[in-house]
């Protein structure tokens, strides 16, 4: 008879995340991210950040659009949601933002780019560019 091994298995924690994807005509906001993050320090990628407890992703979604760009929006859409295995293992709900109020206001980051919706090569992160390809599947149905 064999005996029983304990194996030790290191579980990531999946935290919820929000994305949210500023799309103005053709083109659409990204961050350069500062090199001081603990997470893909220096990544040109979409905004976004942590649900705190008891948030919901909409929740989330207008507080950070709020405290990194400065900005509201009545209507966000959702349209997808991905994981996403880096430093920490991030579940990322994506919305698309067309319209808000407010100036954009650089609050968090390194650096603000507008990016061609149809050229993804500066996009720094696979999971954003499998996003932008799913707001374009699902809302734009290009």
């Amino acid at each position: 008879m064999v005996g029983a091994r304990s194996l030790s298995v290191d579980v990531m924690e999946v935290l919820d995340c929000v994305a949210f994807l500023l799309v103005d005509g053709d083109r659409f906001l990204v961050e350069r991210r500062r090199r001081d993050k603990t997470v893909d320090p220096g990544a040109v990628a979409i905004p976004g950040g942590h649900l705190e407890p008891g948030e919901s992703p909409v929740q989330a979604l207008h507080r950070e659009l709020a405290e990194e760009l400065g900005l509201t929006t009545p209507d966000p859409q959702y349209f997808c949601t991905l994981l996403n295995p880096s430093e920490e293992l991030r579940k990322l709900h994506y919305y698309a933002v067309h319209s808000w109020s407010g100036e954009i206001q650089n609050n968090e980051a390194e650096e603000l780019l507008w990016l061609p919706l149809n050229d993804l090569q500066d996009l720094d992160l696979a999971v954003d560019q499998v996003a932008i390809g799913e707001y374009l599947r699902v809302v734009r149905k290009s």
